[in-house]
Formats: structure tokens, C-alpha cells, sequence
């Protein structure tokens, strides 16, 4: 039996396919060459933006076709030309049912709606709904029917989300955001935050030990606002993993987490980092916007001053750290002086990069229904000056490290020079850099001696 995954959105959802990959694998399933070829299809889905979803729709169409032809029907309005790979996987095996399932925050926020607009999908499993794939598994190799996924309200995590033969690998902690931003539909199709136990966050790290995994990511929707059941908040979960990492003699080395609430980025959180060297100095921390009114009609919790003043005390207090943010141009009712305040907060902060997008409406918010919504092109233009507005600061930025010695993990070879290794350093930056390629899964020290667009090169010492 084979499977294959298709995944768009955040590193949730990433972690999240890898985890259900977990389960097929342990079936003895394995991975298609191609979509078309699989015996189960999953569509991880993303509602952030609008675009993303009308995106998934498009491939629900196509899959409507391959789903036809798997079954040796061929519609005059698919050209086989378009879909050769199920052509051919259907002359060479015959008729083979494909199941399709979609999965994640679009899931969630349609459920039944999205079955019966679309009969293409087999399954509709919404983000509390994951549990369930264990018995679709089972179905597909049983050749059942479909049945009915049932909404549930309790949120489960999964044993682990590790991807077979990666150095690197997400670790959700915590799940679910209770800010209501209100340009934002997570809220509504992730619920309300819920923190992982300690014991299971342990349990994985130390599969992940046994699997030589080198570095890992904390996620969470709102990832600093941990709160176990004992208490323990997200500075001391920390502080719990660096010792447990010690005290096991961990092949975990590095430690990230996003993403980021500035509101919940406390001086106990710094104070963390700062005696810790497991913990990498790159964080993406949120700001959105750099203007007071605008993040208060956002339902932001900070201020653009409380923001600076994070930013300058993670500077002072680790020199080496590189701060990355998220910035929205175009919210209802943005003044051209509002959308200056980005402009002079991100010349303040000095980002090293950005996630920009302009203003989206998510059916179901409240920014949705305000007035004064901003005109497309208006909200590209101002989001084409954020852009070369960053991309000057990433360079100034990348451009001080010339020279320097670094760590990286090396943990890919160059699609580009087979005789270089891809690395990224504790700022989550990435090295080419010409190595053998056993090296791949190592810590090397690297002298950067270029920079090419977004890339370091460097010399392995």
C-alpha cells in the first residue's frame, strides 16, 4: 500500500502529516513517486488566507479526474496528457480505487459542507479529528467503504511527528490560540489552547535521541504560552528539556520554538535563554504592525513601544540573536501614516527577514466586517515597499556575518553542486559549503566567506 501527502500552511501542519506518515509507515506502507500512483491521498489543508483554500479546491478538481481515470472512466473534458502518471498507473494495474482525504484547518472550518460540495473526498478530518486515522488506514487496506468522521471538541497529540530519516523535526507542545486577533481564523478552526504533558514531550525527545536527530523546533500556535498540567510554564518546559537533553546525553543538540506572541516573551523566558547553549539564538517573533491604533483594532496585546523594548533587551542580553517577524499592510482602515509605522518600526527593529502579506479577509472575523477596507492594489503597493524595504535589511544584516567562523548542521546536499552540503546555523540561516557528504547529520564549523541572495557560502575548518 502507498501513500502520499500534500501539505500547505504552517509547521503544524507539517508536523502534523508527519505524524500520520508515522502510522502508515509502522503499517508497512510506503511512499508513492507520485500522487496519482497512491493508494491514499491526503490534502493537509491551510485557511489563513483565502487564497490558500482556493488553491486546495483547484487540486480537489484534479484529483476528481484522477480519481476517473484510476476507475478506467475518462470524461471528454480530462486531457490524459494532463494526468500521465494515473494513465499510466491505470494500464499497467487496472481499476485501483484512489481514497482521498482532506485534512487540517480548512477541514475543520467546512466538515460536512466540504464532503458535500466536493464528493471527490472520501474523508473530511478536522483538526480535533486526527485520532481517526488509524481506522482509515485500516478501511483503505480492508478495501471498505468510506464512513463519517465525528467532530470532536478535545484536541489529541500525536506520539510523534518525526520524519523518517531528518535531523531536524517539529515537536508540537501546545495546540490551539486564545488571542482572537481579529484578522485571524485560527481561533475558530484550531480552538482554544491546550498544552501537551511533560511526560509525552520526554517520551518523543527521546525517540527522537534513538533516531539521531540533531535539532528540534517547539511548536505551537501561540508556543510561549505553554502551560502544563503541573504548572510548569513554557521558560521552565525550557529549562526541563535542556537538562533532560543533558541528562540522557541527547543526539538533540539545538532547540527552537515558534512561533512567538511578544505579549507572553517574558524577562524569565530571556533569563532561560541566556544560560542555556542549547537553545538557538534565531526567534520569529510576531509584530504585525508597528502602529498603536491599528494593533489595538487588530485586538494585539502589546504596544509598538513594548514591542522595541523586547526587541533592544533580546539584543543587549544574547548579542548573537537575529529576530525575524510577521508584518501585515492593509488592515481595514490602514491611513498611509499608519502604514509609515511599519516602515519606521522595521528600520527600528532591523529585522533580519519577514513573513509579509498584505490584509485578507477570513470569512467568520471580525476585521472581516470592518469598514474602510483597503483596495488591492493600495495594499500591494504598500506591501511591495515592506519588501524592498526588507530585503535592504536582510542584506545589511547577512552581510556582517562575512567572515566570521560559525556552526552549521549540515544536513543536505546542494541540488546545485553535488560537491557541496546545505547547512543552516543557530540562526537559521543556510550555508552551501563544499564537504563530503558523510558529513550530512554533523555539527561543522564553516567560515563564511560570501553572500549570494539569501545564502552564505563558506569554507568547512
Amino acid at each position: 500500500m502507498t501513500y502520499f501527502f500534500e501539505t500547505y500552511g504552517c509547521e503544524m501542519n507539517i508536523a502534523e502529516s508527519a505524524s500520520v506518515e508515522q502510522l502508515m509507515l509502522s503499517r508497512g506502507w510506503q511512499k508513492a513517486e507520485h500522487p496519482e500512483e497512491a493508494n491514499i491521498v491526503v490534502i493537509n489543508t491551510c485557511s489563513v488566507r483565502g487564497s490558500a483554500e482556493q488553491r486546495i479546491l483547484g487540486r480537489l478538481g484534479y484529483f476528481e479526474g484522477v480519481k476517473n481515470i484510476r476507475l478506467g472512466e475518462i470524461p471528454s473534458k480530462i486531457r490524459l496528457e494532463d494526468m500521465k502518471f494515473a494513465a499510466e498507473f491505470f494500464k499497467k494495474n487496472g481499476k485501483i480505487p484512489l481514497t482521498l482525504v482532506v485534512m487540517g484547518c480548512m477541514a475543520q472550518r467546512l466538515l460536512d459542507d466540504l464532503k458535500n460540495q466536493y464528493p471527490v473526498v472520501d474523508y473530511v478530518v478536522g483538526t480535533f479529528g486526527k485520532y481517526k486515522f488509524g481506522e482509515i488506514i485500516q478501511a483503505v487496506e480492508n478495501g471498505n467503504k468510506p464512513f463519517k468522521i465525528k467532530d470532536e471538541e478535545t484536541y489529541t497529540f500525536a506520539a510523534n511527528s518525526y520524519e523518517q530519516g531528518a535531523f531536524s523535526t517539529f515537536v508540537p507542545i501546545m495546540h490551539g490560540c486564545n488571542n482572537f486577533c481579529t484578522y485571524c481564523i485560527v481561533p475558530y478552526v484550531r480552538g482554544r489552547e491546550v498544552s501537551r504533558r511533560v511526560d509525552q514531550i520526554f517520551a518523543e525527545l527521546d525517540f527522537l535521541s534513538k533516531a539521531n536527530v540533531k535539532e528540534i523546533t517547539l511548536l505551537g500556535q501561540n508556543v510561549n504560552a505553554y502551560k502544563g498540567e503541573d504548572g510548569t510554564n513554557f521558560p521552565q518546559l525550557l529549562q526541563k528539556i535542556c537538562t533532560h537533553i543533558d541528562e540522557t546525553k541527547s543526539s538533540i543538540k539545538w532547540i527552537r520554538f515558534e512561533s512567538s506572541n511578544p505579549n507572553d516573551f517574558s524577562d524569565e523566558l530571556i533569563e532561560v535563554i541566556k544560560k542555556n547553549p542549547h537553545i538557538c539564538r534565531g526567534f520569529h517573533i510576531a509584530a504585525q504592525h508597528g502602529n498603536n491604533e491599528i494593533l489595538k483594532r487588530m485586538n494585539r496585546k502589546n504596544t509598538r513601544e513594548e514591542f522595541i523594548t523586547l526587541a533592544k533587551k533580546l539584543r543587549q542580553n544574547l548579542p548573537n540573536c537575529q529576530l525575524v517577524t510577521d508584518l501585515m499592510v492593509g488592515f481595514p482602515g490602514e491611513t498611509e501614516a499608519q502604514f509609515q509605522d511599519i516602515l519606521s518600526l522595521m528600520e527600528e527593529v532591523k529585522f533580519e527577514s519577514s513573513f509579509m502579506y498584505f490584509y485578507n479577509p477570513r470569512e467568520g472575523t471580525p476585521a472581516a466586517k470592518y469598514e474602510n477596507q483597503i483596495p488591492l492594489e493600495e495594499k500591494k503597493a504598500r506591501l511591495q515597499k515592506v519588501i524592498d524595504l526588507q530585503s535592504k535589511h536582510t542584506s545589511e544584516v547577512m552581510q556582517k556575518c562575512v567572515g566570521e567562523t560559525i556552526e552549521v548542521l549540515a544536513d543536505i546536499v546542494s541540488r546545485n553542486d553535488e560537491t557541496e552540503l546545505l547547512g543552516k546555523t543557530e540562526q537559521n540561516e543556510r550555508v552551501a559549503f563544499k564537504a563530503d557528504k558523510k558529513l550530512i547529520g554533523s555539527f561543522v564549523k564553516v567560515k563564511i566567506t560570501d553572500l549570494q541572495g539569501n545564502t552564505f557560502r563558506g569554507k568547512i575548518i
